[in-house]
């Protein structure tokens, strides 16, 4: 299997359109931009404990509310529960939803999918703030662009 190089993720054009698809995602999901990257470390991760996330979080900006709010909306789910005797923490992963909500980014980043235009899909398209409206021509931007 080759391995990939810097200039193999620039051919690809991966990271292009990073920010649109970010905004995206994180729009439409009520997520904020520390929430969606710490979600993708944890997905690479597969399996992590409450100290994992202290430890994911140093490069993020403080939100005391931050753990509390992605296991209750359903973005981390509880793998293996503690037993007080031999299992001393729970182990965590990312929920089913979060799971696809990542695949989703990787396949809009790769053009194998377009984001959505529809305003039932698509927050942005109802355009109620300046920001909605410049990103809406972005993001017509980024679905034209086939060589992403």
């Amino acid at each position: 299997m080759k391995r990939l190089d810097a200039g193999d993720i620039k051919d690809m054009n991966l990271l292009k359109h990073y920010r649109i698809i970010h905004k995206w995602a994180c729009k439409n999901n009520n997520l904020n931009d520390a929430d969606l990257e710490l979600l993708i470390y944890f997905d690479c991760m597969k399996f992590f404990s409450k100290n994992d996330y202290m430890t994911g979080t140093y490069s993020y900006s403080w939100d005391g509310n931050r753990w509390t709010r992605l296991l209750k909306e359903g973005w981390i789910t509880v793998w293996r529960k503690r037993n007080h005797t031999t299992q001393k923490y729970h182990i965590y992963q990312v929920s089913f939803k979060c799971k696809q909500l990542i695949n989703r980014i990787y396949r809009i980043m790769l053009g194998e999918e377009d984001i959505p235009t529809s305003t039932r899909r698509n927050k942005i398209m109802k355009g109620k703030s300046y920001t909605d409206k410049v990103l809406i021509s972005a993001i017509e931007n980024v679905n034209k662009d086939k060589t992403r």
